[in-house]
């Protein structure tokens, strides 16, 4: 798709979209999906004036679902995974363990930690979210917290955890679509990232102490009691590290996790119906306790299907704007305009951060602003770690502050707690672009040309 695209009806369309997605969802409190699909017909039709066919509309909104392919098989695998992990009673022995080591007034920061870690080793958000992301969410509720703060604590963790990690997917893209080294960029990223993470370490222990939740640790440590450890916990933890540690691709890593935790949940001696019901409608438990049902009772791949179709449609509505050429008749006027290394890294950082509000998707926003600067970057005497920086703290994070996007989707999914709630207390996302602003107005940290690590 060639056509040029007139920059005032380009600009007309993403107005409507905008209107249409933020007084759907924020104005009126709608779910995404509706919205996403009104704003979808907006742009078919309007282009259709300008002589895009519905033919052609329908390829550019099929070319923006296939790169979407691989991450939703993903949340079906994990889907399943978190409902298997219930079953065999991996979460259950983690939400256990938590309570026996973990001092209520230290939570917080004990959750954003441990998050960051486990999410640097594996290198994937969405992994660490999944698995220790679910047993701390338990947790932090049974002890009285804000499950939107508790969620936001665990999300700013596996975030930085995700930008920290050489295995990480978009850490990678940053990397090689500014054509730079992964290390250097690795290194380079925390002159933001360090920063993001002290200061939400600092307000994770100051809401910690003044989170009022001291009557529940009784109800905490009485749960323990309804919790039965198993030593088999270890065994799919450590899968997951190795397989990560071993570079293993996630679905087949995932997979293997499933099957392994098939097989032992049959040889406990559930049935094949049985263990396709928890595969696909997720885990129940058998207690009448109400507060550890609703800690347990999540999974499956049911469970994940008003996030895939979210998520489509949010792809879908990217490869309308990508595709037929929407986004650049917008922006090529203004990249044209920049006139300073600070102009130039703002305009980076927005560009990416309101693409993850237009489209949705976190790889496309990432590369984006790199196709659309990368030689502006050149131009002004950048060294490509200032680009690659700029990308990573802005389109390769926001996505988990959109209600429509893949990460945030997937992030509220998991968590179960709305985009909207926990935006406020995800402290790394929100701080990682100012501090890689200030970075570009105090020119600490900021690589030039003649600066290669």
């Amino acid at each position: 798709m060639n056509k040029q695209v007139n920059r005032t009806f380009a600009s007309l369309l993403l107005v409507g979209v905008i209107v249409i997605l933020a007084g759907g969802i924020i104005g009126l409190g709608m779910a995404p999906i509706a919205p996403l699909l009104g704003a979808i017909a907006w742009v078919v039709i309007l282009m259709r004036i300008t002589g895009v066919s519905f033919k052609e509309a329908q390829g550019a909104l099929i070319k923006g679902i296939e790169p979407g392919i691989a991450p939703l098989f993903l949340f079906l695998l994990i889907g399943a995974m978190i409902a298997l992990w219930l079953g065999t009673g991996v979460i259950p022995t983690m939400i256990w363990a938590g309570f026996q080591l973990i001092n209520p007034n230290w939570f917080l920061p004990t959750a954003l930690i441990t998050s960051a870690v486990v999410g640097t080793v594996i290198g994937s958000a969405f992994t660490t979210l999944s698995t220790v992301g679910v047993a701390l969410m338990g947790i932090g509720i049974t002890l009285g917290f804000n499950p939107a703060l508790v969620a936001g604590m665990i999300l700013s963790g596996a975030i930085f955890g995700d930008k920290s990690s050489p295995l990480s997917d978009s850490t990678n893209l940053a990397a090689a679509v500014s054509e730079t080294d992964l290390f250097a960029h690795l290194k380079n990223l925390m002159w933001t990232t360090i920063p993001a993470l002290g200061v939400t370490l600092i307000l994770a222990v100051v809401l910690g102490f003044n989170a009022g939740h001291g009557h529940s640790t009784y109800q905490g440590l009485s749960l323990t009691n309804l919790l039965t450890p198993t030593w088999w916990a270890v065994v799919p933890i450590l899968l997951i590290l190795i397989t990560a540690l071993k570079k293993v691709p996630a679905i087949p890593a995932l997979l293997l996790n499933v099957v392994v935790c098939s097989v032992f949940f049959l040889l406990n001696g559930h049935s094949l119906a049985q263990l396709s019901d928890l595969i696909v409608s997720g885990f129940h438990t058998t207690s009448n306790n109400k507060t550890l049902a609703a800690l347990l009772n999540r999974g499956g791949m049911v469970a994940m299907m008003d996030t895939i179709m979210l998520i489509m449609l949010a792809l879908g509505l990217g490869g309308l704007l990508s595709h037929l050429n929407i986004l650049k008749a917008v922006m090529n006027p203004f990249v044209s305009k920049l006139k300073s290394q600070r102009s130039l890294v703002f305009a980076t950082l927005v560009t990416g951060i309101a693409t993850n509000f237009l489209v949705g998707e976190q790889y496309l926003s990432t590369m984006l602003p790199g196709q659309l600067f990368k030689e502006d970057y050149k131009r002004f005497g950048f060294s490509p770690l200032a680009l690659s920086r700029a990308m990573e703290d802005s389109g390769a994070i926001a996505n988990y502050l959109v209600p429509w996007g893949v990460a945030g989707a997937f992030a509220s999914q998991t968590l179960h707690v709305s985009v909207l709630a926990f935006v406020p207390f995800t402290f790394v996302a929100l701080l990682s672009p100012i501090f890689s602003l200030l970075s570009a107005l105090t020119g600490i940290g900021l690589k030039q040309a003649d600066q290669t690590n």
